[in-house]
């Protein structure tokens, strides 16, 4: 168990003191007037909110080990001065740690030290030692993944703060804003914000519905930051309608004209009317009761941060028509930003022409959100909108191409074989769940989707102008606001080279961009035991949104990286990529196989007899697996290394340069990059350490606090990295040129980025094939291929 914290930020006595009275924990002149050790008993007594009795506070201090054999009543019947061993065995059992089970009761400090627990030194304690260590103790983390005030603050310690004045709030303590927001009295209201567009043919704007949900003081004149998700998920979805449209991808690849064009996408109208302004309220016409929650969002909303949520055009309750990622869905999201700054009107309903301000807005939004959500905080980023101060862009896609497409080829997202851009408009287009008004626009869509299935174009799978608008990064330049990236290096959903790419390009401009890069799938991971993440992210929306001079920018790293090898283990960097890199050869000096013909040639086919075929399109896992059994050579190519001498950190994108032909006048390359070694790796998904077992706030919102843990048995592979490249797509995703059978070409292949360890003894493999049945067309045609390994090479990014 190891705690990683980035979140404390430095404070001298003074703030100490200072803080810890506006809390109410200490009171003036006690530490004039105390002891050392009275001090810290009445500031014990102070936490333990549920004793009011003199008589409970002493069971609950004879309930706490001072030492291994005393309770504090009895060693403070002694008079014994406070030592650093009597303070921290004490704090690791307000902590919650177990003795025994997580440290050595009679060695409280290497338990704090191995644990990673912040901690003060002091020879002799003075009352002003006990308050700084006190202070930095209710910053620390618990074996719950919260800090102790966080924990302490969920048990009611601070409801009377929900009591206070407005202009009296925030409550900041360590750089942060405290849960000092009372969830009982939120408003929650809707409105309707008016964009520039007419993406339904009607002849009208589309409006958008907003979910808004902010503390009451914010009606008393304090003025709150937003932090905004946008979320075409969150009115509803047709997930039997994608089902249904989900293309068949048991298809065979086929040749490209390189004169064939690509369709045009759908254009909407110029010219349209906006509704006329009849009046102004200042309160809603319409409410919510509950909408699907990020919870880190809940986390936030206690800390006087409004939380607001849209799904944008084409969605249930608002207009317009899904679009999958283009400027118009994007710009939809953009008007929300708008109309929170002040920029743009919003309406109380759909038709009265009642206009609405965010008069409770102080101007300052932050957006959050995985994946889709995340997507659009990107897209929005880029328009450099104005009151757009910072966004979480977690899992995000960067280029719609890098999702749906690869390298000329159609690719799937990990684990959605078939899906598409119109599959996911499909599904996302949730004005079908109001019958009527689905019933009214029902033609309109079913043209546009046609359009939009058209211009996708799953016939050729190049990049076009349909993905161009899709593209994010040609307008990151445009980006003002600070950006906090979090990826997963497993996720092949949202794969890494959509943040490696974002943050890359990022570099050198002038706005903040922090990177924290975690060892999981598609997830979340504000409720990991191990990082400080929703602190983290409380740190940095205090400084952008609610304009604290807490010094975030410098506290938080810059590139933060979760080990792939040792569990709970979190690594600062200055970047993602290396300083140097390792070219290898795949010949007999680097990178060797066992399979290849006299000419130093290496062939496979990628024909499968028909039950194969079937069973590894119905289970691709097992496909999988079969690949990396292939060692014979009978669908794939492998080069292994000699293992490693010592561990071998891999940072950055892995570059493959092959000499490659195929048999037909089309084909593919794939490639997958293998930590080839038994080992106890972290498991694949995070592990639910305790059901319910954060608490978000008092009463208000729990969440499964989560870890990776070593898996209970040994593996003998990994799959780090992987790619793939139509043969016909040589120069770039955009340019075709003809194939040859049975002629040699030169292809160079970026693999995905990783952040990866190769450990001592373990091996690197490469494994070239074709079909990937996990991603590619399954087309399973007679087609053999040839490697010339003389002519490939394999570049590795490393320290």
């Amino acid at each position: 168990m190891k705690n990683n914290q980035f979140a404390i930020a430095p404070a001298d006595h003074q703030q100490r003191v200072t803080e810890l009275q506006t809390i109410h924990l200490l009171h003036p002149d006690e530490e004039q007037q105390l002891s050392p050790n009275q001090l810290w008993v009445k500031l014990l007594t102070r936490i333990h909110i549920a004793d009011h009795t003199p008589a409970l506070d002493h069971e609950w201090l004879n309930s706490l080990l001072a030492t291994p054999d005393q309770s504090i009543t009895d060693w403070l019947n002694q008079n014994l001065p406070l030592t650093n061993r009597v303070f921290y065995l004490v704090a690791l059992q307000l902590l919650q740690f177990e003795p025994a089970i997580d440290f050595a009761i009679d060695d409280p400090l290497t338990g704090m030290e191995k644990i990673q627990l912040p901690m003060e030194h002091h020879e002799h304690w003075t009352t002003a030692n006990v308050i700084d260590a006190f202070y930095l103790l209710l910053n620390t983390r618990t074996k719950l993944g919260q800090n102790l005030l966080d924990r302490l603050t969920s048990q009611g310690m601070l409801t009377w703060t929900y009591a206070l004045p407005a202009n009296q709030k925030p409550i900041y303590f360590n750089g942060k804003p405290i849960a000092s927001f009372d969830p009982t009295r939120f408003i929650r209201e809707v409105v309707y914000v008016e964009t520039d567009m007419d993406t339904d043919y009607d002849g009208k704007a589309d409006l958008v519905k907003v979910e808004i949900m902010r503390p009451a003081d914010s009606n008393d004149g304090l003025k709150v930051p937003a932090a905004f998700t946008a979320s075409p998920y969150n009115q509803g979805t047709n997930d039997k309608w994608g089902e249904e449209i989900t293309h068949n991808v048991n298809i065979p690849l086929t040749h490209k004209d390189p004169h064939d064009q690509s369709p045009a996408e759908p254009d909407f109208p110029m010219t349209f009317t906006k509704q006329t302004v009849n009046g102004e309220s200042q309160t809603a016409a319409e409410s919510f009761s509950t909408t699907p929650a990020y919870t880190l969002n809940t986390y936030l909303s206690v800390r006087g941060y409004a939380i607001v949520y849209a799904s944008g055009i084409g969605t249930k309750d608002s207009d317009g028509l899904q679009t999958c990622g283009s400027p118009e869905q994007t710009d939809s999201m953009k008007a929300v930003v708008e109309w929170l700054h002040g920029d743009r009107r919003a309406f109380t309903d759909r038709t009265s022409g009642i206009a609405i301000r965010a008069d409770w807005c102080n101007g300052n939004v932050g957006m959050t959100g995985r994946s889709y959500l995340g997507t659009l905080a990107t897209a929005v980023a880029t328009t450099g909108v104005a009151g757009l101060k910072a966004i979480v862009s977690e899992a995000a896609i960067s280029n719609w191409y890098d999702y749906y497409r690869e390298n000329g080829l159609v690719m799937a997202p990990g684990g959605f074989q078939g899906e598409d851009a119109d599959v996911l408009a499909a599904e996302t287009f949730s004005r079908t769940k109001s019958p009527a008004d689905y019933r009214r626009i029902e033609a309109t869509n079913n043209r546009y989707m046609k359009g939009l299935a058209a211009a996708e174009d799953r016939t050729t799978g190049n990049y076009n102008g349909f993905w161009a608008h899709r593209n994010y990064l040609p307008n990151v330049d445009n980006i003002k606001c600070s950006v906090m990236m979090v990826h997963g290096l497993n996720d092949w959903n949202v794969k890494p080279v959509n943040v490696k790419n974002l943050y890359d390009a990022l570099s050198g401009m002038p706005n903040t961009s922090k990177l924290i890069l975690h060892q999981g799938q598609h997830i979340y991971i504000n409720a990991f035991r191990s990082l400080d993440f929703s602190e983290m992210i409380n740190l940095w929306f205090a400084n952008k949104l609610w304009e604290l001079d807490n010094h975030a920018d410098e506290l938080l790293p810059d590139v933060l990286v979760q080990d792939n090898v040792h569990p709970e283990t979190w690594t600062t960097y200055t970047n993602w990529s290396g300083n140097q890199s390792t070219t290898l050869n795949l010949t007999n000096n680097s990178l060797t196989t066992e399979n290849a013909t006299a000419s130093g040639r290496v062939k496979f086919n990628d024909h499968q007899d028909d039950a194969t075929y079937q069973k590894w399109c119905q289970k691709p896992a097992e496909w999988s697996q079969a690949l990396l059994n292939d060692f014979d050579g009978h669908f794939s190519a492998h080069f292994v290394s000699t293992p490693l001498k010592k561990d071998w950190l891999l940072r950055g994108t892995p570059t493959l340069k092959v000499r490659v032909a195929s048999s037909a006048d089309h084909g593919l390359l794939s490639a997958r990059l293998v930590d080839r070694g038994s080992a106890k790796r972290l498991t694949v998904s995070p592990v639910i350490l305790a059901k319910d077992g954060l608490e978000l706030a008092y009463h208000f919102g729990k969440d499964d606090l989560r870890e990776f843990q070593l898996q209970k048995e040994t593996t003998d592979a990994k799959v780090i990295s992987y790619g793939h490249i139509n043969l016909q797509n040589r120069r770039d995703a955009s340019s075709v040129d003809d194939l040859t059978a049975g002629k040699f070409v030169d292809v160079e292949l970026p693999l995905q980025p990783i952040f990866h360890t190769l450990s001592a003894g373990h091996q690197l493999e490469l494994i070239l094939f074709a079909t990937d049945y996990e991603m590619t067309l399954r087309g399973n045609e007679a087609i053999s291929y040839q490697i010339d390994p003389q002519n490939c090479t394999l570049v590795l990014p490393n320290n």
